[in-house]
């Protein structure tokens, strides 16, 4: 737990084609941990849309942010692009490097995978998207939530408040994420027990892995990539 009257800073990267609960869930979250400033960062402050056109603003460049204490990393489609782009990945980088924690979520774990920061990592991320993990050094877990060090790694979309609440209470201690929890009335009761490869009806699986098919594919190419740039055996 870090001492209560350190001010944290907390910073959450927006882009193009991100699932906005990967970021949503964790800032409802991030936000309400006490004594902090969370910053909502993007390579520019010009509006990006999530993947179903969801708009968000970024209130700072990449360049305005200051040292921070805890970076947040979402995933979705447009994390494909993000792997190979060389400012983000430097910014997600240096930011690492002196932050107390760097939380992941969904595929925002190929990003820090991408940046150089899974190598001998267990780490996990959404479900479709596991196979990648190896090609980035990590090891799987096919955990909902994984901390290696001060790496915090969340499973699919939801799983990001998970992780998150994990998070503040590390920072902060339980009694606190515990009353952020109470705030949300966070106490899931899904109405199908489908949440999970292992647990969802095999037809809806197998749509589900059909319907992934092309951007699992499309993962695993640049994953190759970017572990040939890396010097990663893949």
């Amino acid at each position: 737990m870090i001492p209560a009257d350190r001010h944290l800073q907390i910073g959450s990267i927006l882009f193009d084609g991100l699932d906005q609960i990967d970021f949503t869930g964790p800032f409802e979250v991030l936000s309400r941990i006490p004594n902090s400033t969370l910053h909502v960062a993007g390579k520019t402050t010009v509006p990006v849309k999530d993947t179903r056109g969801l708009t968000l603003v970024p209130d700072k460049t990449f360049a305005e942010v200051p040292r921070l204490d805890v970076l947040h990393v979402p995933g979705g489609p447009g994390q494909e692009a993000l792997m190979e782009d060389e400012e983000t990945l430097a910014f997600i980088r240096q930011q690492a490097e002196g932050a107390l924690f760097v939380l992941s979520v969904c595929t925002g774990a190929l990003v820090c995978g991408a940046a150089g920061l899974l190598k001998g990592r267990r780490a996990t991320t959404h479900w479709a998207a596991m196979d990648v993990l190896p090609l980035l050094g990590a090891i799987p877990v096919h955990d909902r939530v994984v901390i290696d060090g001060n790496a915090i790694f969340a499973g699919g979309v939801t799983s990001g408040i998970d992780g998150a609440l994990q998070l503040a209470a590390l920072l902060r201690g339980d009694a606190a994420a515990q009353q952020i929890q109470l705030y949300m009335q966070y106490q899931p009761e899904p109405p199908f027990d489908a949440g999970t490869p292992e647990r969802a009806p095999a037809a809806v699986v197998a749509a589900a892995r059909e319907m992934f098919a092309p951007i699992t594919a499309r993962r695993l190419e640049t994953a190759r990539r970017v572990a040939g740039r890396l010097g990663l055996t893949a």
